[in-house]
């Protein structure tokens, strides 16, 4: 558990590894490339280098058209746009009758019901005073015929009912496709105090009154004909004004407000809202009810009529964009963490075997455990103890008295030349000695006087016997035949070893015998006072200055030490 919470205080950084192939270099590089012409070729096409604002809009209308239409019961009759158009209060629409069931004369009488609402055999089957949402009136209570084979209920309202329950075909006002509406859309984006609207600056007075809209031969006229619109729309007019519907024009702005690049112009789409079958649709269509009234003989009469129709909704999108450097300087620093993909898939193919091994052993040195010297973690191995510990560098308590923050159990080396000497008990029990009394942190006698905190450190953690008269620490550390034979296999052709090559391998040797090959938490081993000075004794420095044991380098077979 110590471990894993101690883990949460790493820090990882990045090793720069610098391998020389022109295969790898040119990779690297076209790699790059291509990720900049792609920053630059998406800067480009959506304008990032830009900042929006959105549009606030507002739209009238005005339709325009006359009809000549011979209605059923009625005849012939003109209608004009306050026929066709002026039943419609919807906001940024417009509305325009198509067909059309008109029912004349109705008053205040008893008639009755139409079929299937209200059949009935005798007056029991009907209810005074009643009424639902399907009635055209309310029962009187009595069963009237309403033709040969029915009869029905009577009901006191507007007769005669409305008896046509389904519009004409073909449609009576289809002729409607010829009428006009001028679209006069007026735009802002505030962020940018920009004020436009869709008829044109360079548009003239004669030009608005002979252009009608076209896709490819005048695209920015505001005026449209309606069978265009619903042409535009792929639907056929003649079918849709049977039964009404709802046709949506969109007029979309988008605006580039820089200097040189200005463009601010409408584009206009069309497209019909509604379900378009009727026979997979309930109430399919647009319809509504209007009626104008008269008197005559002194009798409040009136002529209903239900309209079909189109209701054209005017939906307005859009945006502008002008250069901010702000905005550009954004794009560039999200997109600069493009290139680490470069980086992500050269190491993915070094570290496969897609690649050399020579250059794959080369990038394994990329990482490194490395520590903080504000914190430096070191590993102790007390002889009399099984475990091994991991301390924190203090700077107040000498290393012999510094708890541990971590136990970890004891490993020792079973290289070559512990197993030559295996004839050599490791376990052999020493023997208790007693302890000077001049060093307080010296349990064994042996340990020299030094001033540094971290260099106080014995062999033992109580009383007894140092383990630096232990005849194995004799064969495996002070042996000079054995640090030559270790110091051969690393150079086999030197022909001798100087005093300070034999005295590091002996630092070595210690290191590898009570730590292992590698200590826990990658702390650094450090060597107690007593066996260091019998290290040094044994091979002394030819000057007798030594800098002390600092710290361990890698040098490809195991552990090394070296003195700085």
């Amino acid at each position: 558990m110590g471990c894993r919470l101690f883990n949460l205080c790493e820090y990882e950084t990045y090793k720069l590894v610098r391998i020389r192939s022109v295969k790898l270099g040119t990779l690297k590089w076209t790699l790059n490339g291509v990720i900049l012409m792609f920053i630059c070729f998406m800067m480009l096409w959506n304008k990032e280098y830009q900042e929006y604002d959105l549009i606030t809009s507002s739209v009238t209308t005005k339709v325009k058209g006359v009809a000549h239409t011979n209605i059923p019961y009625i005849g012939e009759v003109v209608w004009d746009v306050v026929d066709y158009s002026g039943h419609s209060p919807e906001r940024n629409s417009f509305f325009v009758a198509t067909n059309v069931i008109v029912t004349k004369n109705q008053k205040q009488d008893k008639c009755p019901e139409i079929p299937p609402w209200g059949l009935c055999k005798a007056h029991m089957d009907c209810e005074k005073g009643f009424s639902d949402q399907h009635s055209h009136g309310v029962q009187t209570g009595s069963c009237v015929k309403y033709d040969i084979l029915r009869k029905t209920c009577e009901i006191s309202a507007w007769c005669p009912v409305e008896s046509q329950k389904r519009p004409p075909r073909p449609a009576l006002l289809a002729s409607a496709e010829n009428f006009t509406v001028l679209i006069k859309n007026n735009i802002r984006f505030p962020a940018f105090n920009y004020i436009r609207r869709n008829i044109l600056p360079e548009m003239k007075d004669s030009d608005l009154k002979g252009c009608i809209y076209h896709q490819f031969t005048n695209p920015y006229c505001p005026i449209f004909r309606l069978g265009d619109v619903v042409h535009e729309a792929k639907e056929k007019f003649s079918d849709m004004a049977v039964e009404g519907g709802v046709i949506g024009i969109q007029i979309n702005w988008d605006c580039d407000l820089n200097r040189f690049f200005h463009s601010c112009l409408p584009k206009y789409s069309f497209r019909r809202l509604d379900e378009k079958e009727s026979n997979q649709t309930l109430y399919p269509g647009l319809s509504f009810r209007f009626a104008r009234y008269f008197t005559m003989n002194g009798v409040e009469q009136r002529t209903l009529f239900k309209v079909y129709g189109i209701r054209f909704d005017v939906m307005v999108f859009g945006k502008a964009g002008k250069f901010s450097i702000i905005q550009l300087i954004i794009y560039i620093g999200s997109t600069l963490s493009y290139y680490a993909l470069t980086n992500v898939f050269i190491d993915w193919l070094i570290g496969t075997k897609c690649y050399s091994k020579k250059a794959n052993q080369n990038y394994s040195e990329k990482f490194e455990s490395v520590h903080d010297q504000q914190e430096c973690l070191l590993c102790i191995s007390f002889v009399d103890e099984e475990q091994l510990r991991v301390v924190k560098k203090s700077q107040k308590k000498s290393l012999q008295e510094t708890n541990p923050i971590f136990l970890h159990r004891e490993l020792k080396a079973d290289g070559i030349l512990s197993a030559k000497h295996s004839d050599v008990s490791a376990g052999t029990p020493l023997q208790e000695k007693p302890r000077s009394g001049y060093l307080d942190w010296c349990h064994c006698g042996v340990c020299h006087h030094s001033t540094s905190l971290h260099e106080q450190l014995c062999c033992r953690q109580s009383k007894g016997r140092c383990i630096s008269t232990c005849s194995l620490f004799h064969v495996l550390v002070l042996n000079h035949s054995t640090l030559e034979t270790a110091l051969l296999y690393e150079t086999p052709l030197a022909e001798q070893h100087e005093e300070d090559q034999l005295r590091h391998e002996a630092y070595a040797q210690y290191i590898k015998w009570r730590f292992g090959e590698k200590t826990p938490m990658d702390a650094v081993p450090v060597i107690p006072s007593c066996c260091l000075w019998r290290i040094r004794d044994q091979y002394p420095s030819p000057d007798g200055k030594y800098s002390g044991f600092n710290r361990l380098v890698s040098l490809g077979r195991g552990l090394k030490t070296q003195e700085l």
